[in-house]
């Protein structure tokens, strides 16, 4: 089970980028974004390897995600059926969906 001290951390390009957890050498668990206008981001893949699934790995990246969006006025366009799944579970996240 990994260490739950684990930083996120925000890696970006001009055309998208990535949330990732370093879990051990060779493993990390990542969610990506492609840039899709201005202050809108599309949210197309989470992944942690499957041993270490169920550890709050791909929470804790929607969680540093939704965090800079609010600070940074960010909208989302959920595609990955995880972040669909978290955005019903919190519906208080509703203002950040972009329309």
């Amino acid at each position: 089970m990994p260490d739950q001290n684990y930083a996120v951390e925000r890696e970006e390009n001009d055309v998208g980028g990535r949330y990732v957890v370093h879990i051990e050498p060779g493993a990390e668990g990542e969610l990506t974004f492609r840039k899709t206008g201005a202050n809108v981001i599309t949210i197309d893949h989470t992944g942690v390897p499957r041993e270490f699934r169920g550890s709050g790995i791909a929470q804790r990246l929607v969680d540093r995600m939704i965090a800079d969006a609010e600070a940074t006025g960010t909208k989302i366009v959920p595609l990955c059926s995880y972040v669909v799944a978290q955005f019903r579970r919190h519906p208080e996240w509703s203002d950040l969906l972009a329309e």
